[in-house]
């Protein structure tokens, strides 16, 4: 599956900004559908994963500040970041999983300024 993903951008500190991850296909098929994300100089670690009876799980980081959401007619996965930290500021990646695959999208940025 090919993913888009966009929204990403500057906001300061406090902000908020929505991510979005189009697919190519019909996400019903896709397993599990998440958001990583990799800061400068750093390793690409896991954000937050839904699956596809909608159950999520959340980094210990962004809990309780970034809602992940999909909405199947649109074939998007979204991202929702509230309360947005200096320390967010990244590349942030979607992924979905079906079976033995892995899809990446391109990635968009996110930087929160001071």
């Amino acid at each position: 599956v090919q993913l888009q993903a966009s929204g990403g951008g500057l906001v300061q500190a406090g902000g908020s900004l929505r991510l979005s991850c189009a697919a190519s296909r019909n996400i019903l098929t896709i397993t599990r559908m998440g958001w990583y994300r990799q800061a400068p100089g750093k390793q690409r670690e896991w954000v937050a994963d839904i699956s596809r009876a909608s159950g999520t799980n959340y980094a210990d980081s962004v809990k309780g500040r970034f809602t992940i959401s999909r909405d199947n007619a649109k074939n998007t996965l979204y991202l929702q970041m509230n309360s947005l930290k200096p320390e967010d500021t990244a590349v942030y990646y979607c992924n979905a999983v079906r079976s033995a695959v892995v899809d990446w999208g391109q990635g968009t940025l996110v930087t929160v300024s001071s």
